[in-house]
């Protein structure tokens, strides 16, 4: 083994705000916010901690990486996000005994919700 995943970091212009959307999706807080606010961290979520690094430009292209969050219904998990200000091309897709949406953070940044297994 090399190394050991630590944090995912997240471009975005407005970090800050950014920090407040996923930590309402993902039920935590801002746990460290440093470099005079370029950086602001999640507190640890379901093991895993998010980082928000501001950059001066704007998301334009697709994600090449994204986050897969199971929740326990998704129309519900929909309705939350987008009260957040986030976004929903309005698709869904299944696979198997898979269904997921694919939906946009504040900063259009994509990630799915989906529910499986019943």
């Amino acid at each position: 083994m090399i190394g050991r995943v630590s944090f995912t970091t997240i471009d975005a212009t407005d970090p800050d705000r950014l920090a407040a959307f996923w930590g309402e999706v993902l039920g935590t807080g801002v746990a460290e916010t440093s470099d005079e606010g370029r950086f602001v961290f999640l507190a640890e979520a379901n093991g895993h901690i998010l980082s928000f690094q501001r950059v001066p430009e704007p998301k334009s292209a697709k994600n090449r990486v994204h986050l897969d969050i199971r929740v326990e219904e998704l129309q519900e998990a929909t309705d939350a996000v987008l009260a957040l200000g986030g976004s929903w091309d309005e698709n869904e897709r299944t696979l198997d005994d898979a269904r997921w949406r694919t939906l946009n953070d504040p900063e259009g940044n994509e990630f799915d919700i989906f529910v499986s297994g019943g």
